[in-house]
């Protein structure tokens, strides 16, 4: 991992973004990029004269702007952090995935509004579209990141060929903060598995790597999103994985109200890593 994208528009929940970002390349030497989003009044195409927004105007803004990313990074990073900025007129969500691939990121950070992550996504936020077109991991974070501790880290998956760009991410990330790995596959009703088939295929998965500090789970529940829930408080995780591409079965996660049953008072964990 060597360059983390950040979005920012000032709000609380960027600045626990970029308190979070901060921690990270205190901890990995990554490179932080900060990404301001201006999308422009409908039917404005440029900044020019006969515009509600003209060039004075947007000039003054953008000066504004810069100001306060300079004040950011002198607030929150260290001197031996690299810190690099842009402003761009795009839609939020388009402008993200687009700078995220022009800056060759390998992750995007950003923060959620205080209340169930799921909630947001299900209400079809700029989190969402970001979470289903990105090909890069996003990790969300809706608290104050006080104590970056992630200590137990929950990846759920169906643990096929397919999983493991997903499942490298998360390793990385797991080796350079100490991590311990809990692989969970939930059986439910409909979508049930033998023990002995689950664990050889979590077993075989896992071969292709040199003894990653790991669990293995097979955990029963009457759906998905209680399994992730239940599992993720016995063993009092810290961050939960999801792979989200459309074959992994756990896509349908942002097009059902799981935010009823993962709500901010039940689930723990501060971080969600959708990869």
């Amino acid at each position: 991992m060597k360059k983390i994208l950040v979005p920012i528009d000032f709000s609380v929940q960027s600045e626990y973004a970029i308190k979070l970002a901060s921690k990270i390349a205190n901890k990995t030497g990554v490179e932080v990029h900060l990404l301001h989003l201006l999308e422009l009044p409908k039917g404005h195409v440029d900044m020019g004269s006969g515009s509600n927004f003209g060039i004075p105007q947007s000039m003054y803004y953008i000066q504004k702007i810069k100001e306060k990313i300079g004040k950011i990074k002198k607030q929150f990073f260290s001197l031996d952090t690299i810190v690099k900025y842009a402003i761009r007129f795009e839609k939020p969500s388009e402008g993200i995935l687009k700078f995220s691939n022009k800056i060759n990121a390998d992750l995007i950070l950003m923060g959620s509004e205080e209340k169930t992550i799921f909630d947001e996504l299900v209400i079809g936020s700029n989190i969402k579209r970001v979470v289903k077109k990105s090909n890069i991991p996003v990790l969300v974070v809706k608290n104050d990141p006080k104590e970056f501790n992630i200590k137990e880290l929950v990846f759920t998956s169906n643990f096929n060929e397919e999983d493991r760009k997903s499942f490298e991410v998360l390793l990385d990330f797991s080796q350079k903060f100490e991590s311990k790995i809990h692989l969970l596959n939930v059986n439910t009703m409909n979508r049930f598995k033998s023990t002995k088939k689950s664990r050889q295929k979590m077993e075989d998965f896992l071969s292709a790597y040199q003894n990653p500090n790991h669990s293995i789970n097979i955990y029963d529940d009457d759906s998905i999103e209680n399994g992730i829930l239940n599992f993720s408080k016995e063993i009092n995780a810290d961050l939960i994985a999801l792979t989200t591409h459309e074959k992994s079965g756990l896509s349908r996660i942002f097009s059902r109200s799981i935010s009823k049953t993962l709500s901010k008072k039940s689930l723990k964990p501060v971080f969600t890593f959708f990869i």
